[in-house]
């Protein structure tokens, strides 16, 4: 096997190799940013490790496609995509979640400029050849809550058939209509605020190469029921009201598929968190399981969702202090 470029090497050839190098962030994925300075000049780098799981070509052809619709997507300033490199534009630290912690009353202006993207996005073709999930597929992520949740806190996986016998039905029913782009972690931690351009080009836009078809209202729950920062009740609805408008359609279709997709994006995420920390070592992402129960729980109070409430309420035990403890208890066993 070919030995991995060192990214100095590619910042060298792309004439970034005396710049500044500064951590920036990294996430649930193995990639990692940094911001480079150099003089009054930034940019960012993006590396993305080869073979695991994130292709760089993924989030060149998203940002392409954004930056085409008029939207504002990092400009890609140098590549080595078979290293796993991307040096980027570097579009600030305004994130919306940075914004909103110094001053709530923003919080109706950026969702409403949020849902705006949005509804902008989906209303023009996606690119060719992005995945395209079944519902049975949907069901099959959902199924992560038993796999990595339950699992952590009973020891075992539950009546996991059934349980993805009841969501797929769900999902079929309430979320399997005509596909549009998703970008799928469309939430606070993910979007930045540019006042200095004009239009929908003000919301900046990151972390968006997994995006691939699915349902209108599945980026609209990513952004309104975020996992890492509790949206007011006011501005969900308002944000619903303002997509429905906008969009059209029957109000109570709407509502069901909002519900589902909210449930199912929910279980994917309780089986995510617990995951992170069993098998990647991430304790931290346990603080927010209580959150994404609560979103849960709120999903399942929809009329249409009771048989999957019911299964939920005998296989998924809550994030109790005790269970919570349970988990970190284990956490990096199983790498």
């Amino acid at each position: 096997m070919t030995a991995r470029l060192p990214s100095d090497q590619f910042l060298q050839t792309a004439g970034w190799g005396d710049a500044n190098r500064q951590f920036l962030a990294g996430d649930a994925s193995d990639r990692s940013y940094e911001r480079l300075r150099r003089g009054d000049q930034t940019a960012v780098l993006m590396d993305a490790p080869p073979g695991k799981g994130d292709d760089p070509a993924d989030f060149l052809k998203i940002a392409t496609h954004l930056s085409e619709l008029g939207l504002s997507s990092p400009r890609c300033l140098a590549q080595d995509l078979a290293n796993g490199y991307l040096l980027l534009e570097d579009l600030g630290d305004a994130l919306f979640a940075r914004l909103l912690e110094q001053d709530i009353s923003i919080e109706n202006r950026l969702y409403t400029a949020a849902t705006a993207v949005l509804v902008h996005l989906q209303r023009a073709a996606p690119p060719a050849d992005l995945p395209n999930l079944s519902a049975q597929d949907w069901a099959e992520a959902g199924c992560f809550a038993l796999d990595w949740y339950r699992f952590a806190i009973m020891g075992d996986s539950g009546e996991k058939d059934d349980f993805k016998a009841i969501l797929t039905e769900a999902m079929t029913d309430f979320a399997d209509g005509p596909r549009v782009l998703i970008l799928r972690d469309f939430h606070a931690e993910n979007l930045l605020w540019l006042p200095e351009r004009l239009g929908l080009a003000r919301v900046g836009l990151l972390d968006f190469q997994l995006a691939q078809l699915g349902q209108p209202g599945y980026d609209l729950v990513s952004l309104l029921q975020d996992a890492r920062r509790d949206v007011s009740r006011e501005t969900e609805i308002a944000m619903q009201h303002q997509f429905l408008q906008l969009q059209g359609g029957s109000e109570a279709d709407f509502q069901a598929s909002y519900a589902c997709l909210g449930a199912q994006r929910a279980l994917r995420i309780l089986g995510i968190f617990a995951r992170l920390c069993l098998h990647g070592g991430k304790s931290g992402y346990l603080a927010l399981l209580p959150r994404v129960w609560g979103q849960l729980q709120r999903n399942l109070a929809a009329p249409e969702l009771a048989p999957l409430a019911a299964i939920c309420a005998k296989l998924l035990p809550s994030p109790s202090p005790e269970a919570l403890q349970k988990i970190g208890s284990q956490c990096a066993q199983f790498r």
